[in-house]
């Protein structure tokens, strides 16, 4: 008996140009089909219907596009845990700014959550600041809001504001595609931010065996702090896409 074939495709939408984004590998989820010839036969005999599984891919991105010394975009959010409102321009007296692209929900950030609040701990402590911004569409992923954004920042005790992109018109600034997706710049003297490293937190994936290590971030952050050139090589960030909204996605 021929049984049912069914495609999914999963459609991901980004601001940039195709030139920005790299499709790879994909992320596996499962849902449940029931084919119909199979099911007809086991409800004329009183049975139940068996169930099988299709595995369904969900694209998986990788940025690019962004050049070193790109100028940190102005932005003004809301920080649901606190209320309060950030600007670029409290973060001017730094000499280092990690701009950091997360969600709640996407495993490639909940793969590193707690990594991240050590390396930002750690830094923050030697001067360097640190925000994260969550610019996921709550229209088709509402556990991205900003009621659940305010309980994981308690729950995992955020050291660094994270702050709530509402209109997405932030991540389309910074060119941001994906979470996670690391933006460290530059502050020298009175010049505006700069973008000294857009790059990958490590070589650790969801299910790859990696140690999670935070190598490659903190490598630029110390050669940011101390005065040295960027890293000459700079792996992309990969994570899941930014989840644009619907009406602003194609």
């Amino acid at each position: 008996m021929a049984s049912a074939r069914v495609l999914c495709s999963a459609v991901v939408h980004a601001a940039c140009g195709a030139s920005s984004l790299r499709r790879l590998s994909s992320l596996e989820a499962t849902t449940t089909l029931f084919p119909r010839s199979r099911t007809a036969n086991c409800l004329r005999r009183g049975r139940s219907t068996p169930a099988r599984k299709l595995q369904v891919r969900a694209a998986r991105m990788e940025s690019t596009g962004v050049d070193l010394g790109f100028r940190a975009p102005y932005f003004e959010l809301p920080e649901p845990l606190s209320g309060k409102t950030w600007t670029l321009d409290d973060f001017e007296g730094y000499p280092g700014l990690l701009v950091m692209f997360i969600c709640n929900h996407c495993p490639f950030v909940v793969h590193l959550k707690k990594d991240i609040v050590k390396l930002a701990n750690f830094y923050m402590k030697k001067g360097l600041a640190v925000v994260a911004i969550s610019s996921n569409s709550t229209a088709t992923h509402p556990q991205d809001g900003p009621n659940f954004m305010a309980e994981e920042a308690k729950s995992l005790d955020y050291p660094f504001p994270y702050l709530f992109d509402e209109t997405q018109d932030v991540a389309r600034a910074f060119g941001a595609v994906c979470t996670p997706e690391f933006f460290l710049f530059k502050k020298d003297g009175r010049r505006p931010f700069e973008l000294f490293y857009h790059g990958q937190f490590d070589d650790s994936r969801p299910r790859n065996g990696v140690p999670v290590t935070g190598r490659d971030l903190s490598a630029a952050i110390d050669a940011c702090l101390s005065g040295q050139q960027p890293p000459s090589k700079q792996k992309p960030s990969i994570g899941c896409s930014i989840k644009w909204h619907p009406e602003r996605s194609s």
